[in-house]
């Protein structure tokens, strides 16, 4: 296609808005057309990366196959598009920042003063730049976190502004506001969106296309309205309305032409309307599944489902796949007991012992890996999840009761899980992680086995701690097999009890591969044996 087309996304009026689903959205749109697209994040917070934010703060934390902790917007990337991102696809201020210092301390300026203009602003459009230059995209859709009006946007929205003046009809900018409905007055108000818009114009950004986010219908003479007040073309203002799944924004957004809009405004021919259709079947066997699986999540962020979000998303694909609705029941690891829970788990499909770290909520994970193991209840542990199903085989089954993490007991002499020795030396927080895609071999009379259809798999990492490889052959030797191993470290990454309907522990995060098209198959697998329970 010639010169990389840009598309900037931004917000107004509120956060929390979905810029990220409408930024997957018309990546999916322009993808559908033959186009390469992809999709980057900037987030205004001045930390390096969302690695060391806790999830009150941040939500999940994704991680990309290159080892990069990124927001969790990339995920939704990921899943619609089908595409793999990488660090150049989230950049924080703390990056942005840090970058210029280092440029400065080295000398590259020549002793000159460093500046927000146009030094922060200059580094801001050279990684806007970055994918479409080293990688040759048709598109790169930025999304710019935080909302207009806010003080630490204010050097990516100049940056804005610069590019789209360079860039010419090279660069478009959409921008999504909210549209209120007051009961009161039984009335939908647009002054917000006409303030938000002044607000991004006194930056110097026109925008070229307006996403009304509502709860309501918005007719044709509002739209006009907004488009008159926004000095904005009509066709270039549609809504946003509340839809049952995110999954449906895409469809919503084809049926107002807001792909064509963009490809008219950029200077490209139109074509015709991509019939979407392996998108349309998955749809419509998520709205004509009738029946539903039970699946209990036991964590210490259940009240937060930002913190899950990925295994959410996961668990409600695989559902799809196999013709069933999946209903959550979050259950606090932090509260739960011997003495409940059998009430909180005895009615479940299955159960899922989510990832997380430190001790906080660790023994009703154990509690919650007993209770499953004895009553023969599907149930997937992840990351920490798996490691508290090997503690718990460990104290019950191998009858060592201090057995336990390093991380939760540095004393403990049946330390089952173990930091890797060559780590022991690493202070820096997050230096001692396991990041990004990994190798392991299958074992093939496994039920992974039978789930991946093949023997080797790369799966995304992230975590300090490992299985103690000194305990492999008495765990094998009880029953608990190591089914997956990492073939250059010998570490293990996959356990299961074959005996067991469908008990699996992954020490990688299988959530991250998951896709609305290509449904993760641990997730597939463990929900059809939920279903079967």
């Amino acid at each position: 296609m010639g010169e990389t087309k840009y598309i900037f996304v931004t917000g107004g009026v509120a956060s929390s808005l979905g810029k990220g689903i409408i930024s997957s959205s018309i990546g999916k749109l322009l993808q559908a057309r033959g186009y390469k697209v992809t999709i980057q994040k900037f987030d205004p917070y001045i930390n390096i990366d969302p690695g060391t934010l806790n999830p009150y703060e941040h939500g999940e934390c994704y991680v990309t196959v290159d080892g990069h902790e990124a927001d969790l917007d990339l995920g939704h990337y990921e899943r619609f598009l089908g595409i793999q991102t990488t660090k150049a696809n989230n950049i924080t201020t703390g990056r942005i920042y840090k970058s210029v210092i280092d440029k400065e301390r080295r000398g590259d300026y020549l002793g000159k003063t460093i500046q927000v203009i146009p030094h922060i602003t200059d580094e801001i459009k050279r990684n806007v730049k970055l994918l479409g230059n080293k990688y040759k995209f048709d598109f790169v859709i930025t999304e710019i976190g935080g909302t207009v009006g806010d003080i630490e946007s204010l050097p990516y929205l100049e940056s804005i502004r610069q590019l789209k003046w360079e860039l010419g009809q090279n660069a478009l900018c959409v921008h999504l506001t909210y549209v209120p409905f007051l009961s009161a007055a039984q009335e939908l108000k647009t002054k917000p969106t006409q303030h938000s818009v002044k607000e991004l114009q006194s930056l110097g950004v026109q925008p070229d296309i307006l996403v009304l986010r509502t709860e309501h219908d918005l007719n044709a003479n509002l739209r006009k309205k907004v488009a008159l007040f926004c000095n904005v073309a009509e066709n270039a203002v549609v809504q946003s309305i509340d839809a049952s799944t995110i999954y449906e924004v895409p469809l919503l957004m084809q049926e107002q032409g807001l792909d064509e809009t963009i490809l008219q405004k950029m200077g490209l021919p139109v074509g015709e309307r991509p019939p979407l259709g392996p998108w349309k079947d998955f749809l419509n066997r998520r709205a004509n599944a009738t029946e539903t699986v039970t699946i209990a999540m036991v964590g210490k962020y259940v009240e937060l489902q930002d913190a899950y979000k990925s295994i959410l998303e996961s668990l409600s694909q695989a559902a799809t796949y196999n013709d069933r609705k999946v209903k959550i029941e979050y259950v606090s690891s932090e509260h739960l007991t011997p003495d409940n829970v059998d009430e909180q788990l005895g009615h479940v499909d299955g159960v899922v012992i989510c990832p997380g770290f430190g001790s906080r909520g660790i023994e009703g994970k154990f509690v919650a890996a007993k209770y499953t193991r004895e009553h023969n209840i599907p149930t997937f542990g992840i990351c920490l999840g798996m490691q508290c199903m090997a503690i718990e085989f460990a104290r019950n089954v191998l009858g060592y009761a201090d057995a336990n993490s390093i991380e939760m007991d540095e004393k403990t002499k049946h330390n089952v899980i173990d930091i890797m020795e060559e780590q022991k030396a690493i202070t820096n927080m997050g230096g001692t992680m396991r990041l990004g895609a990994y190798e392991c071999v299958l074992k093939k009379d496994s039920k992974v086995y039978e789930a991946y259809k093949q023997e080797h798999i790369q799966e995304r990492h992230r975590h300090r701690y490992e299985f103690n490889n000194d305990y492999r052959k008495q765990f094998e030797e009880a029953g608990m097999k190591c089914v997956g191993i990492n073939p250059e470290s010998d570490l293990v990454e996959i356990v299961e009890i074959p005996t067991l309907k469908w008990y699996i522990g992954t020490q990688f995060h299988p959530e991250y591969s998951s896709t609305v098209l290509h449904p993760h198959p641990l997730f597939v697998s463990f929900i059809k044996a939920a279903i079967d329970k």
